[in-house]
């Protein structure tokens, strides 16, 4: 059994069952107090307060007090908004939380994704060109965090792209947003407990290449983790075997298939002169790199640098999942003293929509042949 989980009520005071629903899982006044429940209770004060879905393409909320509510209850007018606490860079998100977070979103839905898709910066426009699709917002998602970065809508959605079922977030989390990197990489053992194979990774990133130009796309070959040369790495803390090995290999992070499948898609669209396969590097953020920092990168070999992925990747590789990730160049990084540009976020979400229908293309493709693929191999 895990432990208990320290949580803190924000709506103000929650008296006795909280009108009979919680069956006294928070006793007494708390006034925005961090109490400790058990997984039991949290999940009766979920379930007494079920979660806003979405359904349709486009989008359609639940009318509450009609019959198209999928577990029938009423939803409250406030909610209550839980969050576990204290921080800790150690991984303190057990198997059984993952698991009950995937058995939570697989109650609600009848697709069966093996594919997963994280949508980077200004690119959640994916999630939207699904069908089919069910939505879930972060906020109704037992310990899901949410992000606070503008181009990250904060939803995950289940859908087919074309008739491929898939499993998408709409928004990551950041490291630079106060979240540890094993919280960050969460979501992805969910997919992986949801029954995800494949990961498929977007991201914005600054171009240091000379060759790279701003909206090019750049196939990740390999990464270099420097939050992890600094000791922070999603996996710190204790192992738990049913998600993978203490000691995982990285070196063959990106598939090699996969790539190969996405220079084909890039030669069937014609866009050859964009694409290009190269070094990703992380760094914390939020703020942009110096000049000195990014001459430092540019000498080890770094090909674009950016804020996210990385983890993400190292946490899919951890658990046995397919990984493939890919940027798009949306600045390029500044290298000259005398240089009076600066970069900054309203170009990253810019250059993420003029690539839109690019982007989109690519990907659906790319699953495509993906899906193929894996129903061959079986």
């Amino acid at each position: 059994m895990s432990a208990p989980v320290k949580i803190a009520v924000s709506n103000g005071t929650t008296n006795g069952a909280t009108n009979g629903n919680t069956n006294g899982a928070l006793n007494g006044a708390t006034n925005g107090a961090t109490q400790e429940v058990n997984g039991a209770d949290l999940k009766k004060m979920k379930n007494a307060n079920p979660p806003k879905v979405y359904i349709g393409s486009p989008h359609k909320e639940f009318n509450p007090s009609s019959n198209d509510s999928m577990d029938g209850n009423q939803f409250p007018a406030d909610p209550l908004q839980c969050r576990i606490e204290p921080y800790s860079p150690y991984n303190s998100c057990t198997y059984e939380i993952v698991q009950s977070v995937a058995e939570f979103l697989l109650s609600r839905v009848t697709i069966r994704p093996k594919i997963g898709i994280i949508c980077g910066s200004g690119m959640g426009c994916l999630a939207d060109a699904l069908t089919d699709s069910t939505s879930f917002p972060y906020e109704t998602i037992p310990y899901f965090p949410t992000p606070t970065v503008p181009g990250h809508m904060g939803r995950l959605v289940f859908g087919y792209l074309g008739d491929v079922p898939v499993m998408c977030m709409q928004g990551r989390f950041h490291y630079y947003e106060g979240y540890p990197l094993w919280k960050c990489a969460m979501p992805v053992r969910v997919m992986k407990l949801v029954g995800v194979t494949h990961l498929l990774a977007s991201n914005a990133a600054g171009g240091l290449n000379n060759n790279y130009k701003v909206g090019d796309i750049m196939i990740i070959k390999d990464h270099i983790n420097l939050l992890g040369f600094a000791g922070n790495n999603p996996l710190m803390g204790p192992n738990d075997e049913r998600f993978g090995p203490r000691f995982p290999a990285i070196n063959r992070a990106y598939d090699y298939s996969v790539r190969r499948m996405a220079k084909a898609v890039a030669s069937e669209m014609n866009i050859n002169n964009i694409v290009h396969e190269g070094v990703y590097s992380v760094v914390g953020g939020p703020s942009f790199e110096t000049i000195a920092e990014i001459r430092m990168l540019a000498a080890l070999g770094v090909d674009a640098v950016g804020m996210s992925t990385v983890h993400e990747v190292i946490t899919a590789r951890h658990c046995g999942m397919t990984s493939f990730a890919f940027s798009l160049i949306t600045n390029k990084s500044v290298t000259d003293y005398e240089s009076y540009e600066e970069p900054n976020h309203a170009e990253v979400i810019d250059m993420g929509k003029h690539r839109e229908p690019v982007l989109k293309e690519f990907i659906a493709r790319l699953v495509k042949k993906i899906e193929h693929d894996r129903q061959q191999s079986k």
